[in-house]
């Protein structure tokens, strides 16, 4: 295009023509313009296709509504396409919207994002606190008789839903080889003391972080941490930060809103919680666990639940047990109309 502009300027100015003819001035005049002060950007992409923003929250502390609408809003004032926000109060119910491509904007915990890594989501940005570490823990009372992993084989035990990292993948990772009489799915990281507090499992998998925040909810129990993955290897590997990730979208329209968000007000960006200059993490070994995970998970949901495979041919016991290398609807909030 800049091209043919050059080449029809030329035309018009040059010295064999001897009259400026200002039809076609004014008829490239506006090219002009575009190409002095715009750059000849491309076009917008418009949608009149309503999309969703989806966040992850344990409850009405865990996750400002009011904040994520104000990033609602200005997503969709600066891109013209109506976004909806939807809370997913755990992971079960954020993977299934994952699974069916519901969410296209989706700020992502670590276990969710090493999951939609395989359905086409792609990671745009890395949540606020990239240089915290978080860990994977298994508690148990203080007054427990379970003093090793080990001693958890036909016991009850309380996991996270599917697509927790610290409360369901990496737990199962290290108790591949176990034969558990039953695994307690919580919906929520307080569900999981409490069930380890009065009894009901004999051990809880619960992120480091969410460990210290929620056992000041039961201050007659005393706990005990049977299982740091800080502890499980020589060279300390620690959860990737969340991220957020991006949906399956027409190209221009995602990189369109990638750099609406990369260009948000501190205000904007401090709200939702992401960096939109920090350094993506990196996912490849979290993806890997995930993914031999995977053929485990049929046999947690029985009783008792075997955690080996005999037919797993790619993944041995022996290397399941190496360190780790590093369902009601949820909310709908609507676009301002």
């Amino acid at each position: 295009m800049l091209h043919a502009l050059a080449a029809s300027l030329s035309q018009i100015f040059s010295d064999r023509t001897p009259m400026v003819n200002f039809t076609t001035v004014s008829r490239w005049l506006p090219l002009v313009v575009c190409a002095s002060l715009l750059g000849c950007t491309e076009p917008e992409p418009e949608t009149n296709e309503r999309m969703t923003i989806g966040v992850v929250s344990y409850g009405a502390s865990n996750v400002s509504l009011e904040k994520y609408q104000r990033f609602q809003n200005y997503l969709a004032e600066q891109t013209k396409i109506p976004f909806d926000l939807e809370i997913a109060y755990n992971e079960l119910q954020a993977a299934q919207q994952i699974d069916r491509g519901n969410w296209q904007v989706v700020f992502a915990p670590p276990g969710l994002a090493a999951m939609a890594d395989k359905r086409g989501y792609e990671q745009q940005f890395v949540l606020d606190r990239p240089n915290q570490s978080e860990y994977a823990l298994i508690v148990v009372r203080a007054d427990s008789e379970v003093n090793e992993v080990v001693d958890l084989g036909f016991k009850d035990i309380a996991m996270g839903e599917p697509g927790s990292a610290a409360g369901y993948y990496l737990p199962l990772y290290y108790l591949y080889g176990l034969t558990l009489n039953k695994v307690h799915f919580a919906p929520t990281p307080a569900t999981v003391l409490e069930w380890v507090s009065d009894g009901t499992v004999a051990a809880g998998a619960i992120s480091e972080q969410e460990f210290e925040t929620f056992r000041t909810k039961f201050p007659d129990t005393e706990f005990k941490v049977l299982l740091h993955s800080k502890d499980q290897t020589a060279k300390e590997r620690p959860i990737p930060p969340g991220v957020v990730l991006l949906g399956v979208v027409e190209r221009g329209q995602g990189e369109f809103i990638a750099r609406i968000m990369r260009e948000a007000p501190a205000d904007i960006t401090s709200d939702a919680q992401y960096i939109p200059t920090g350094n993506l993490p990196d996912y490849k070994e979290m993806v890997r666990v995930v993914e031999k995970i995977k053929p485990l998970e049929s046999q947690v949901k029985q009783s008792p639940a075997v955690l080996t495979l005999e037919h797993l041919d790619a993944v041995s016991s022996k290397e399941l047990t190496q360190p780790v290398e590093a369902a009601p609807v949820p909310e709908t909030v609507p676009a301002d109309s």
